[in-house]
């Protein structure tokens, strides 16, 4: 194989998670129970491969829609990597330093696929189901991307896009003495990664820093949002196993709610709005995809160390255990939070408590103050404190990867400074958020002082991202040396939890969701579901039917839109298909789904439903 071509597989595999009763992941609201899908969720996976024999690099990037990548998952991802993939030896090609797992960040996903208390409490607990099919479906891609190597040619092409994003902290952006570096408080840069064969775009992944909070906090149908909407729109366009990824990258404090409150801009429907938001990004990278681009020439590399985020001392000051600020109860633009709290400084009882404790212990002033703190979630054992920092190189285009929600001008700061480190141009740097675990955000400390929603969730105090530019350019040093790297501390994964399990405490989920093998049995599919009614109107269709659990088996479709064409039926839809949701409600000790799906075309159609022990056929639809 020659040396001057990278060798590359991608591939995409459903993940999606429970459609019912399942808190969804990313506002934190209690009500937010999942009823139903208006798209499904995947992992798609690129595996990217240079060289041979002893001296051939492998590195795997995996783009999953979901609201973050917890340590649970992670961890258990790694260990069946282990065991799958293997190299020479049989030793495991993936391990924590050469796979990157990163999150679109939509928060209209099942949760509870975490083992920290912070990230269950709004989910009903936790959910092995969820979590299972999410690692299951990342190690499968993985696997499938690693199998289906080709050579190809990598090229990188740059743009802008600056109608799909605002600063949701206009008054801490504006703090920034370096804020002039980004005009209008966004990141607009868009970059694009082409994977091309014989001059044919065959896979694709995008960065691009926004939200995907397109859909409110009012909305209970799982959907990968804005992010999930371009990368499906692209790949039915082009079909042929073609895949698109639309990655994160310092996206903290963008939002895609061009309005200014949630649900609101470019339209008052966050479903148009969705579409509207991906659409943008889309045509961005169709445009690059089309346009000049630069050849990458071919070259993989990674350091990855872990970071005690609660427990650094920088030349800035040190940072302290994980404490979450009053500001962060208030919410954002974007979402809503308790009534009692608000953005920014001024919540009079939490802060008053603050400012005494920081008189009485000044060593914790040093660390979190002017934070208004409410809660010490890090003394409370409710989330991670030992987190992963990863740096890779793809050819000419370097990754810091991070697990936190970086605002763009942390972003900057963080891009700058490895690029100085490495001696490259910043514009080679990108910082790929939401990677390899969930710390929430990443600040500057001048936005840190606002207390904004960004800054009472920057756990780790004023100081935190002097931390982090101190752990990425120690790691851009080490690879550009070419030094060895020192060994990565491991993260200390409490006795027998490294995955999710259910506790007895939580047999009250039992009502909602039946976790043993007799509960799916009562609650699974009738072997002869009755269609209850079919409703045609216009070319819109809306079909109930009896069903059993929604939960207890998760196909890779419910449901199937087929078109009469003479004496055979077609498939032209599913339920990832835009016009398709399904909702799901209780009927005794069995449910009810009621299936609306658009109707391309006249003629006659018919839905097919799929559960556990059969299909039910809803025939005689006609479009009109």
């Amino acid at each position: 194989m020659s040396e001057q071509r990278f060798r590359a597989g991608w591939a995409k595999v459903d993940v999606t998670g429970e459609p019912w009763g399942v808190g969804m992941m990313g506002y934190g609201r209690p009500g937010q129970r999942s009823t139903g899908l208006l798209t499904r969720q995947f992992a798609r996976a690129f595996v990217l491969a240079h060289g041979e024999g002893v001296d051939e690099r492998r590195l795997a990037f995996v783009v999953a829609d979901i609201g973050m990548f917890f340590e649970a998952a992670v961890d258990e991802i790694h260990a069946r990597l282990s065991t799958r993939c293997l190299g020479p030896g049989g030793v495991g090609r993936y391990v924590a330093a050469n796979t990157v797992l990163t999150a679109t960040h939509t928060h209209c996903g099942p949760g509870g696929h975490g083992r920290h208390a912070l990230y269950n409490l709004t989910t009903v607990g936790r959910h092995p189901r969820t979590f299972t099919r999410l690692v299951e479906g990342v190690v499968q891609a993985i696997c499938d991307a690693d199998a289906a190597l080709v050579p190809v040619d990598l090229r990188l092409s740059r743009g802008a896009l600056r109608d799909a994003s605002i600063n949701r902290s206009p008054e801490a952006f504006a703090r920034n003495p370096d804020r002039d570096a980004l005009p209008g408080a966004i990141d607009p840069a868009v970059t694009l990664l082409r994977f091309e064969r014989d001059g044919d775009l065959t896979a694709a992944i995008e960065w691009f820093a926004v939200h995907c909070t397109s859909m409110t906090n009012t909305n209970t149908l799982i959907s990968s949002d804005n992010k999930g909407w371009a990368a499906a729109a692209w790949e039915r366009s082009v079909g042929d196993g073609f895949v698109a990824a639309f990655a994160q990258t310092n996206s903290g404090d963008m939002s895609p709610n061009l309005g200014g409150l949630a649900g609101h801009g470019p339209t008052d429907d966050e479903r148009a709005n969705t579409a509207e938001i991906g659409r943008r990004q889309l045509a961005v990278a169709r445009a690059l995809a089309a346009g000049p681009s630069q050849r990458i020439e071919p070259g993989l590399d990674w350091r990855a160390t872990t970071v005690d985020l609660g427990r650094c001392h920088t030349a800035d000051g040190p940072t302290g255990r994980a404490v979450l600020g009053a500001s962060f109860a208030a919410g954002t633009l974007d979402g809503a939070g308790a009534s009692p709290f608000r953005q920014g400084l001024g919540n009079a009882v939490v802060g008053g408590l603050s400012r005494a404790l920081y008189r009485t212990l000044p060593g914790l002033r040093n660390r979190q103050a002017p934070k208004e703190m409410l809660l010490p979630v890090g003394a409370m054992g409710w989330v991670a404190e030992k987190l992963p920092v990863q740096l890779v190189r793809i050819g000419a285009l370097h990754l810091i990867c991070l697990p936190m929600e970086v605002t763009v001008t942390a972003g900057l700061r963080l891009r700058t400074a490895v690029a100085a480190a490495l001696d490259v141009s910043p514009e080679s740097v990108l910082v790929q958020g939401y990677a390899n675990g969930y710390a929430h955000y990443l600040t500057t400390p001048e936005e840190y002082d606002a207390q904004r929603y960004e800054g009472g969730s920057t756990l780790y105090g004023r100081n935190e991202l002097a931390a982090s530019l101190e752990a990425v350019t120690q790691l851009a040093r080490s690879m550009r040396t070419g030094g060895p790297q020192k060994p990565r501390p491991e993260r200390r994964t409490p006795p027998g939890s490294r995955g999710v399990r259910r506790s007895a405490g939580e047999f009250r989920q039992w009502l909602r969701l039946p976790p043993s093998p007799l509960g799916s049995a009562l609650f699974a599919l009738p072997a002869e579901p009755e269609v209850c009614s079919v409703a045609t109107v216009g070319s819109r269709a809306t079909v109930e039917l009896r069903t059993g659990h929604p939960n207890s088996y998760i196909p890779s479709s419910y449901i199937r839109l087929e078109l009469r064409a003479g004496d055979a039926w077609v498939p032209v839809a599913d339920d990832d298909t835009p016009g398709t949701e399904i909702r799901w409600r209780r009927s005794g000790l069995a449910f009810r789904a009621r299936v609306d799906v658009d109707l391309p075309d006249d003629g006659e159609y018919r839905l097919i439903f799929r559960g556990r022990c059969s299909s039910a056929v809803a025939g005689g639809l006609r479009a009109r």
